[in-house]
Parts: structure tokens; C-alpha cells; sequence
């Protein structure tokens, strides 16, 4: 087992401390981290990880955590390190979100908003499947579909407005504040399904408690993946959810009806707010280092199993 995953295994508690644990892991003052920096910190973790009221190893697990690959112990590409989500998916998620005034630029923003995800779905998904960090070319084919269909899926509410703008101004309204609601949930769930689909087509390896590899399931991988799912579309359908709740309260105020001009401000302030505050949240609904019960494991890893409970790691 990793380092990331004994750390995980001795700190992950409650839903509590796994916020505050990410509010840590996501400081951005990581982000520049070299390559060599994060070898050494893995190196002093190896000798005194266990030292946790030392400063130097505390700072050390935290970019650990947010740089290093819990399965392959590689260190992340910097653009897909959870830190970087806020600053980079940002811009993206308002961009997506605010109405625009032809298909093209929708499609424009969706494309770069799906091709990150994607990405990031790949990059700390549970690489049990491929220790050898290589993107096979079903993964690739994969992650294109992907990026492909939620582009266009992405910009429907804007296809709807253009094809449909003659004819009421109820459609308008649904397109731009309803229908992106539950179409960001979809589509964040269906970007991990698809982009981490072999974990539960191959399996990922499940351990006991002393950290032994038992063996690989895919009935894990499935929960795995499912976990996964559910906390970003909570990310991503909160995110569209709550700005569009907030422009129905402030449009009845009458300080905002004498300024219309505020609407547009509040929405991307809002939505950027909403989501940054989301990020560790969402991350936090479920444990890094998951647990199952030995008979929910299928029968030849049951045997193989001493313990009544063994440990998985679901990727971000």
C-alpha cells in the first residue's frame, strides 16, 4: 500500500475531518512544487512519516497528497493536481454557465470544460489497470467520445434558445436557468463513468488492513467508480443549482430590478464561489481509502481474505 493510502487509512475518519483535511491539500501553494521537491518529501515520509507533529513532515504528507499518484506513486501532471481544479475548471465552469448569444461560443467553452474533466477524471482515477501510467487506445477512444458527446450535449440549452427563440419566451427561460441543472449532473456523472470505465471492467485492487494486496475485483471498481460519480455530480449540479436559486430571489428585489446590471456580476461571482466551496466538500463525501465487507467481494477473493473488512482506494 502507498504512502498516500496509509495516511488516508490512519486519518480518515469522518466526513468532517476528511473537509478539513482537503481544505489543507488544496492550498495552492503547491502548485509550483518541482518534480524534486516532492521526490524529497516522499524520501522524508519514508524515514519519518510517522513524526506528524513535525512541521516539515506535516507539509511534506500535504504535497503527497496533492501530487502523487496513490497507485503508480508518480507524481501527477501539475494541471491535473486536485489544487488546480478551482483556478483552471473555474473560469470554465462560469464560461459554460453564462448565456451566450450563438451555439459557437457555447460549444466553444463546453469543449474546454469537457476536455478538462476528462483529463482529470483520467489522471487520479484508480490506475490499478495500468501501473504503467499508459493510456491504452480504448482509453483514448473513450476519453474522446467523452469530450466529444458532452461538448455538444453541453451546449443544448443554447441549441434549444437559437431553434426555438420565435417561439416563447417559457422556452428561453427553462434553457437558460432549468435544463443546465440537471444536465451538469449528468454530464459530470457521465464523464467518470465512461473515463474510468475499465476499473470496473478489469477491477482494482482491494488490501487488508496491514496494507497486503489481496487481489484485484470488480465489484470494488464498481463502487469505486459510483462513489466517484456521485460526488461530482454533486460538485457540478450544486454549482449550477445554487446561482440559479440565488438571480431568482435577487430579480424580485427592487434594487436589483432599478440595476439589472448586477444580474450578470452576481451569476459569475456566485457560480465561482459556489464552486470553489463545493470542491472540497464534494471531495469529502466519501473516504480515499473505501471499505467493503469480505462477503461482498466475489467468492475467490473471499477466500483469499482474512479480514471481515478490507480497504480500496477510489481515486478522486
Amino acid at each position: 500500500m502507498d504512502l498516500n493510502l496509509q495516511y488516508w487509512q490512519s486519518n480518515d475518519k469522518s466526513f468532517l475531518s476528511r473537509l478539513r483535511l482537503w481544505f489543507h491539500i488544496l492550498d495552492p501553494k503547491s502548485i509550483l512544487s518541482s518534480q524534486t521537491e516532492i521526490q524529497n518529501a516522499r524520501i522524508l515520509l519514508q524515514n519519518d512519516g510517522n513524526q506528524h507533529k513535525n512541521d516539515k513532515v506535516a507539509e511534506a504528507w500535504l504535497l503527497s497528497l496533492s501530487s502523487v499518484h496513490a497507485d503508480t506513486g508518480a507524481v501527477i501532471p501539475p494541471v491535473f493536481r486536485p489544487q488546480v481544479l478551482l483556478p483552471i475548471s473555474a473560469p470554465l465552469v462560469v464560461a459554460s454557465l453564462i448565456p451566450h448569444k450563438g451555439v459557437k461560443p457555447a460549444l466553444f467553452w463546453q469543449f474546454l470544460l469537457q476536455t478538462y474533466c476528462a483529463g482529470f477524471n483520467h489522471a487520479n482515477r484508480n490506475a490499478t489497470a495500468t501501473l504503467d501510467n499508459k493510456t491504452s487506445l480504448k482509453q483514448s477512444l473513450l476519453i474522446t467520445g467523452t469530450v466529444a458527446y458532452s461538448t455538444c450535449a453541453g451546449a443544448l440549452p443554447q441549441i434549444i434558445v437559437q431553434r426555438f427563440k420565435l417561439i416563447s419566451a417559457v422556452t428561453e427561460t427553462f434553457s437558460r436557468s432549468v435544463l443546465p441543472i440537471p444536465l451538469s449532473v449528468c454530464l459530470a456523472a457521465f464523464s467518470v463513468m465512461v473515463v474510468r470505465s475499465e476499473e470496473a471492467d478489469n477491477g482494482i485492487r482491494v488490501f487488508d488492513s496491514n496494507g497486503n494486496a489481496v487481489g484485484v475485483s470488480k465489484k470494488v471498481g464498481s463502487k469505486a467508480v459510483k462513489e466517484t460519480t456521485i460526488s461530482r455530480a454533486t460538485l457540478f449540479g450544486t454549482t449550477a443549482a445554487v446561482p440559479s436559486l440565488l438571480l431568482v430571489v435577487l430579480k424580485r428585489a427592487k434594487f436589483v430590478q432599478r440595476n439589472p446590471m448586477l444580474i450578470a456580476p452576481v451569476r459569475h461571482i456566485s457560480t465561482a464561489i459556489v464552486f470553489g466551496l463545493m470542491i472540497p466538500v464534494s471531495f469529502s463525501l466519501f473516504p480515499q481509502l473505501g471499505k467493503i465487507k469480505r462477503e461482498d467481494l466475489e467468492g475467490e477473493l473471499q477466500s483469499l481474505a482474512s479480514d471481515g473488512e478490507l480497504f480500496y482506494h477510489r481515486g478522486l
